[in-house]
């Protein structure tokens, strides 16, 4: 029973911290139409920053300063923010699959550079030595664990509440103008450019905060967390939960979390021992067909973006 409690405390946790940065994928693609290839760029930045700003110095890399937990987690979400605006100011004049080839490019680069940088990121074998906040208070695994689900629940709650405040506000009906229509928001005087890349960098540091969060669970991060593969699993969470809807993508999150430990667990027990070798390659190819299967069955996800019907009867975004 304990070890049921224990494994689901553990699934809620990474479940409701990658529903954090598909909210933040959501404010770039489903409020504002910018196709965000490179998602996990954005995460391992938040994740890297968070451990060297609030890690113990190492003697093999940088960093290390021992900040404060949650400046070291507002300094991972800014650390993505910052490459969001580098980025951003190079891509975002691309449009759709362009600026998806661009920002997937950014991901690969990224991945690289931590494999590569040792005296900065540990190389391969990642940053290690992170002590969790207020671990040494709790002695219990099991009930540190609960404490940080639910810190991370309320961050989450937080993340909704703030993003769905504001795309009921002006300014977020002014990013589905220009998702819609760049040229008719810009005949209204409007400056799409500005408008596109501060949603950019919102949406970044969102995701950059789960990374920071995600990094703190684990002590640890490496390479092998900020592979591509991470950016269609955020991207399939966000296509079946529904872009557009904060509810839908956080629905989404845990029902393909669910499907990918799941499936996991039943091919390391049912699949013959031979073809165990290929559980993980089995599972992107089931990423795939839910991705495609929604794509043609249902395009706008379980939770379809709701559309608000104002007193004169006319429908607005």
């Amino acid at each position: 029973m304990m070890g049921l409690i224990s494994y689901l405390v553990f699934f809620t946790t990474i479940a409701s911290i990658l529903a954090i940065a598909v909210l933040g994928l959501n404010l770039q693609w489903g409020n504002t139409g910018l196709f965000n290839g490179g998602v996990v760029a954005f995460f391992g930045a938040g994740a890297y920053g968070t451990l060297l700003l609030g890690g113990a110095p190492q003697a093999d890399h940088i960093g290390g300063f021992n900040l404060f937990y949650p400046l070291a987690l507002i300094g991972g979400a800014v650390a993505a923010g910052l490459l969001a605006w580098v980025v951003g100011r190079l891509t975002l004049h691309l449009r759709h699959d362009y600026l998806a080839i661009a920002t997937f490019g950014v991901a690969v680069t990224f991945e690289n550079i931590m494999r590569n940088a040792q005296g900065f990121s540990g190389g391969a074998k990642g940053l290690r030595g992170f002590t969790r906040p207020l671990e040494a208070w709790v002695n219990d695994g099991l009930t540190y664990n609960v404490l940080f689900l639910l810190v991370v629940s309320v961050l989450l709650i937080c993340t909704y509440v703030f993003l769905e405040r504001l795309i009921r506000s002006p300014y977020g009906r002014l990013l589905r103008a220009i998702r819609e229509d760049e040229i008719a928001a810009r005949s209204l005087g409007k400056n799409p450019g500005k408008i596109r890349l501060a949603a950019f960098i919102t949406g970044s540091c969102i995701i950059g905060l789960a990374g920071g969060l995600y990094a703190t669970f684990y002590a640890f991060v490496s390479p092998q967390d900020v592979l591509p593969t991470l950016t269609f699993q955020l991207w399939a969470m966000l296509i079946v939960g529904g872009a557009g809807n904060n509810r839908g993508a956080i629905i989404g999150t845990f029902l393909i979390w669910a499907a990918w430990t799941a499936s996991g667990w039943s091919l390391s027990r049912f699949a013959p021992v031979e073809l165990q070798i290929y559980t993980g390659t089995m599972q992107f190819i089931l990423i795939g067909l839910v991705i495609v299967g929604m794509l043609l069955w249902r395009p706008q996800g379980l939770f379809p973006e709701r559309l608000v019907v104002s007193q004169s009867g006319r429908k607005k975004n």
